[in-house]
């Protein structure tokens, strides 16, 4: 598919958010599960929210930091209790900090999750705090990985060109699927015609590059779409946002993983270092990998993986796990703690994607397949400490640091692929040190998760 050509690219640099950044509100973004964090360094992550633990978040300087709602994997009225339980604590932490705070529901870059639901009870426990938001602004791009909006439009890039995102295997998902590619329309879609796509507020390149960051400012009421091909184009509209937040304004974020990486003023940083990579890892161990995506990218991956390199696959059989749990994760434990005296083990769920009658039932599925899935990787880590643990796929990364590694404090400290796949540093639980690799099952090529496991080896 072709496009009209773009106008001239508005340079704005990471440098110029940083210098608006100063008195800004330190932003919470609210993760429906782990792979935001794949843009950015030196951010703090948590996965609790005691106010003592969002308090100890506050304290660090960064722009921001995430709390992992992991809301994707629940069904919409456990999702809203969780945002709800979420918000209210950041807002007495910061209360007791002497914060400001503003607010980003992350999520994913090809429009899957509790839209507008999250965004909606952001907004309520604002208002029962005596704020009031004056919009929303819809950003799903994930420029790292071919994922751009255009002329209000979501598309995702390959080398066969942009395909709008209604047209993938994404918007066939069971739970979240969809079938509008203008982000308007979506926004009518999923709000059951609550919110008029003639009520939306599409932000263009045109606008964004040809404007100002006042005239942005302007704009930023209702909900507002933000056209975006590069980070530029984000930065442009951050800078509007922080303008119009500076001048009283209070705006609720629906974004994907680049957004996160504009609004916090840090540049595309190369891969992290092998250096600091080595100070990580353990010399005398293999490692665990815990495949739970099913998307046919991840499933190439997997198949790629065996093709480069020799491991011990444990698979963990779907229909087995909704018979008799129990007995197949035990014998899945004892296999793969033999596996990793000698071995990378990759542990995954069987490939054949089983689900329910509606989308309850398939949530409810995922959910039993999840909960096998990190109660194996959990025993295995007990059992046998592994050098390291990567995790694939954006609901499985979730459970596997919270469920299988207690993780409930932790730093990204860089992606290991440009832009993608991000390495953290659990800094308390029992998975202290060990280092976590949080990789979506939607990005990369074939070869990328082979790659990362290169680099993990090599050290």
């Amino acid at each position: 598919m072709t496009t009209a050509p773009l106008p001239p690219v508005r340079r704005v640099t990471a440098a110029d958010v940083r210098a608006a950044l100063a008195g800004a509100r330190r932003v919470v973004f609210l993760d429906d599960d782990p792979t935001g964090t794949q843009t950015v360094r030196d951010l703090p992550v948590l996965t609790r929210w005691t106010v003592e633990d969002v308090r100890w978040a506050l304290r660090q300087d960064t722009a921001g930091f995430f709390v992992l709602t992991n809301t994707r994997s629940l069904a919409p009225a456990d999702a809203a209790a969780r945002d709800r339980e979420v918000v209210t604590a950041c807002l007495r932490a910061a209360e007791g900090e002497g914060a400001g705070l503003v607010f980003a529901s992350r999520s994913d870059s090809t429009l899957r999750g509790h839209f507008p639901l999250e965004t909606d009870v952001i907004g309520e426990v604002l208002a029962q705090h005596g704020d009031t938001v004056d919009a929303v602004v819809l950003a799903p791009a994930f420029t790292d990985a071919g994922r751009v909006t255009l002329g209000g439009t979501h598309y995702l890039r390959s080398a066969d060109g942009l395909t709008p995102v209604a047209d993938t295997e994404f918007a066939k998902d069971a739970t979240f699927g969809f079938t509008s590619s203008r982000l308007a329309d979506w926004v009518t879609e999923k709000s059951a015609g609550r919110i008029p796509a003639a009520d939306v507020t599409e932000l263009t390149l045109d606008d964004i590059r040809g404007g100002t960051t006042q005239s942005l400012c302007d704009r930023l009421n209702g909900v507002v779409v933000l056209d975006t091909a590069e980070d530029d184009d984000l930065r442009a509209g951050v800078l509007a946002i922080l303008a119009a937040e500076e001048a009283g304004k209070t705006l609720v974020y629906r974004v994907g993983p680049s957004f996160v990486r504009a609004r916090t003023g840090q540049d595309a940083t190369p891969p992290i270092e092998d250096d600091t990579l080595a100070t990580l890892l353990r010399p005398d161990a293999h490692g665990l990998v815990v495949v739970g995506s099913h998307v046919g990218l991840t499933s190439r991956q997997l198949a790629r993986l065996g093709e480069r390199r020799h491991f011990a696959h444990v698979e963990l059989d779907v229909p087995a796990i909704l018979d008799d749990a129990e007995d197949h994760i035990h014998d899945a434990v004892a296999r793969a703690v033999e596996a990793l005296g000698s071995d990378l083990v990759v542990l995954s769920t069987s490939r054949k994607l089983v689900a329910g009658a509606d989308e309850a039932e398939s949530l409810d599925i995922a959910r039993r397949v999840s909960a096998a899935l990190t109660t194996t990787a959990r025993r295995i880590v007990q059992a046998r400490r592994p050098a390291f643990v990567v995790a694939k796929g954006g609901i499985t990364s979730s459970d596997v640091a919270t469920v299988s590694l207690g993780i409930d404090r932790a730093w990204v400290r860089g992606s290991m692929l440009p832009g993608i796949v991000s390495l953290w540093e659990p800094v308390s639980g029992p998975a202290r040190g060990l280092p976590y690799v949080v990789f979506a099952g939607n990005v990369g090529d074939e070869n990328s998760l082979a790659d990362v496991i290169d680099r993990l080896e090599a050290l």
